[in-house]
């Protein structure tokens, strides 16, 4: 399987995140996409390539260029107004304030751009999202080449970033920019299936009005589980989008014969889908001991639905979201892509 992979991850590199009223090590570090690495080196599973540069265009194609210019920007504006420590914001437009108005002081404009406070940004989280959404599209552009299968070793992750926002360790959805590009490129559907611990609420929200894209979400109850605020099983779409949107939210314990059988679900409504093409968000956070989540999936549980995906028999992408129990998290993301290639 061909594996994209870009070193300019590392430019991101927080030292705070806001977690239990505690400025923290952020869960979201740089290593997490060095222990994928050396795993897929390990067990020799295909070719390694850097990815190539794709511009604004494809990434404005799902996010608003006036929020693109907030992330490019913001390191130096909250610099600028002699801040010490990362940019954290602390205000928010909440219920009963006005929705539509973007102050011009940086840290109106974060609260503005951000939907959670445990993503902080500091010097080089710009340039690394835009590196990891370069590594999607350049393993999508392989799969629009006749590859038919690419895993795209993403880093930051992108699924939370809704069309106008950042968190939960996002800034640009790559699943999204990717998707878009396949539709673009000619697809008349493609599929997303986030299997990811947390709820994809950037790639809900961003498609939740279309036809063209469907989405599919494995993860834990937002009545427990971050974000929180969406992921809930009569979230169906609206307009052209009503019936393509679906959600599988599970509570805390669950086990793989529960979450494969959820799986076992929204594969029967790929199939009846018929996409051209499939992206999966691959968050290997369901592990038990994954330490922001309580999903009890063992590494072997990472293989058998590897494989159930494979029998989809689609032209298939993955990209890398999240998965936070940093010692085991090769051995577990790498399990799927092995798991997809027995089928």
């Amino acid at each position: 399987m061909l594996t994209v992979f870009s070193e300019k991850h590392a430019l991101r590199d927080a030292k705070t995140e806001l977690y239990g009223g505690e400025l923290v090590p952020p869960f979201e570090c740089p290593v997490r996409a060095e222990y994928v690495l050396e795993q897929l080196q390990s067990v020799k599973l295909g070719e390694v390539i850097a990815p190539q540069e794709f511009g604004l265009d494809p990434i404005s194609r799902i996010h608003d260029t006036g929020f693109l210019n907030f992330l490019e920007n913001c390191w130096a504006d909250w610099q600028a107004v002699g801040y010490k420590g990362e940019a954290i914001p602390t205000v928010w437009p909440s219920r009963r304030m006005p929705q539509d108005r973007i102050p011009n002081h940086i840290e109106g404009k974060m609260g503005y751009y951000c939907l959670a406070s445990e993503t902080s940004i500091s010097d080089g989280t710009w340039q690394a999202a835009r590196a990891s959404a370069n590594v999607a599209l350049t393993a999508q552009a392989a799969i629009r080449d006749g590859t038919n299968e690419a895993f795209a070793l993403c880093r930051p992750p992108g699924h939370h970033a809704a069309g106008d926002m950042y968190g939960g360790y996002c800034f640009i959805n790559n699943a999204a920019v990717a998707a878009q590009a396949f539709i673009d490129q000619g697809a008349s559907r493609v599929a997303i299936l986030d299997v990811d611990f947390h709820h994809g609420n950037g790639t809900q929200s961003i498609f939740y009005n279309r036809s063209d894209v469907m989405f599919l979400s494995l993860h834990g109850d937002p009545k427990d589980a971050f974000p929180h605020f969406l992921g809930y099983n009569d979230e169906t779409g609206t307009g052209q989008g009503e019936g393509f949107n679906h959600n599988y939210p599970m509570g805390p314990g669950t086990n793989f014969k529960t979450w494969g059988s959820a799986l076992d679900d929204a594969c029967q409504k790929i199939k009846a889908y018929g996409p051209d093409a499939l992206v999966i968000s691959l968050g290997v956070d369901t592990f038990e001991h994954d330490p922001i989540s309580f999903f009890k999936l063992t590494s072997d549980d990472f293989t058998r639905y590897g494989t159930t995906i494979g029998t989809l028999k689609l032209p298939t992408l993955f990209i890398m979201e999240g998965g936070y129990a940093v010692e085991e998290i090769g051995v577990n993301a790498v399990n799927v892509l092995q798991g997809y290639e027995e089928y």
